[in-house]
């Protein structure tokens, strides 16, 4: 389906409201607050969805109080991570750039969401890291604003932050090894020609355990005041004719490697799940040639089984690649 308007009319609130049915929240914002409407309270959005070829009502509130509500046919969840993975999403956006050129906590997130999706353990594990890294870092924090370290607490606080971060630490390894060679064979269906990219994990736990990293940055933590180490660091490390890629890589570069990663990222999730998971695209064919257009609508609207939204301030320009592609589509305008 094709979403065409001018900016501010809404089509990106159209794609983060299928987002929310996805994933339980905005895909813009940390703050649901943001998405109330002027001069209202709340709000209810409500989505019919088929999963295995039963309907579904997929609801979420969001009270005057603040509190947020999810259900799945009239039933609420206890924790809304339950919901992760039910519905498949992919999603590029206009700032999504920021997985290429921004900071690694960028990557992190990216690789996290598809590992979510895929392992309802991974994103448990995941949860308890996060909460007992941020315990570690007040208790660090503590430490030097008391002059006291409890370092036999800090030992126990330690242990507990070892085990989950560990096991995340060993899915993203175990499944990099296959992911990887996806996106760079993606990015070279993508591109004009065939480039020289290489991804690679980086980890500090590839050259030493978890708990030797922590032994061994303990002073450090102490003076810094925060966790120094652990997989709260970990990246992903591009290269393009052996340098550094967002140093070097023009915009179309840039653009059909984001591509290829969210293009891996379905076919992941639909080997995975069995069925294709939904793609809203939010603007992406700014600042992108014809040729790379055509690449990847062949490659989302040909290639791809699932349903495919897609914003555009140019009807007739999405119309056109549409009907060159001789695909089914329906477009509305805003």
């Amino acid at each position: 389906m094709g979403i065409c308007g001018n900016n501010g009319v809404g089509k990106t609130n159209l794609l983060d409201a299928i987002h929310y049915l996805c994933f339980t929240k905005s895909y813009f914002t940390r703050v649901d607050g943001n998405n109330v409407r002027k001069g209202n309270d709340g709000f209810r959005l409500e989505g019919n969805l088929v999963l295995q070829d039963k309907p579904e009502k997929a609801v979420c509130i969001l009270r005057e109080t603040g509190r947020k509500e999810f259900l799945i046919n009239d039933q609420p969840y206890d924790k809304f991570s339950q919901h992760i993975g039910r519905y498949p999403c992919v999603i590029i956006a206009p700032d999504d750039a920021e997985l290429i050129t921004g900071g690694s906590e960028e990557r992190r997130k990216f690789l996290d969401s598809l590992l979510s999706q895929l392992d309802e353990e991974y994103l448990q594990q995941l949860i308890t890291y996060t909460k007992t890294l941020q315990y570690r870092n007040s208790l660090l924090k503590n430490f030097a604003e008391t002059g006291k370290r409890n370092t036999e607490l800090l030992d126990i606080i330690d242990e507990q932050l070892i085990k989950p971060g560990e096991i995340i630490f060993n899915n993203r390894k175990e499944f990099l090894v296959s992911f990887l060679p996806i996106a760079k064979h993606l990015y070279n269906d993508i591109a004009v020609h065939p480039e020289e990219i290489n991804l690679f994990y980086e980890s500090e736990l590839l050259q030493a355990t978890f708990s030797e990293l922590l032994q061994a940055t303990r002073t450090k933590d102490f003076l810094i005041q925060r966790t120094s180490s652990g997989t709260h660091r970990d990246d992903l490390d591009i290269q393009l004719d052996n340098q550094d890629f967002k140093s070097i890589a023009s915009q179309g570069q840039r653009k059909s490697l984001l591509f290829a990663l969210k293009l891996a990222e379905m076919e992941v999730l639909q080997k995975a799940k069995g069925f294709a998971p939904l793609l809203l695209l939010d603007d992406v064919f700014e600042k992108l040639d014809e040729s790379r257009i055509s690449n990847l609508l062949h490659k989302v609207c040909i290639e791809n089984e699932g349903q495919v939204f897609i914003t555009d301030t140019n009807k007739e320009r999405l119309k056109q690649h549409l009907d060159d592609l001789s695909v089914r589509h329906q477009l509305i305008e805003l």
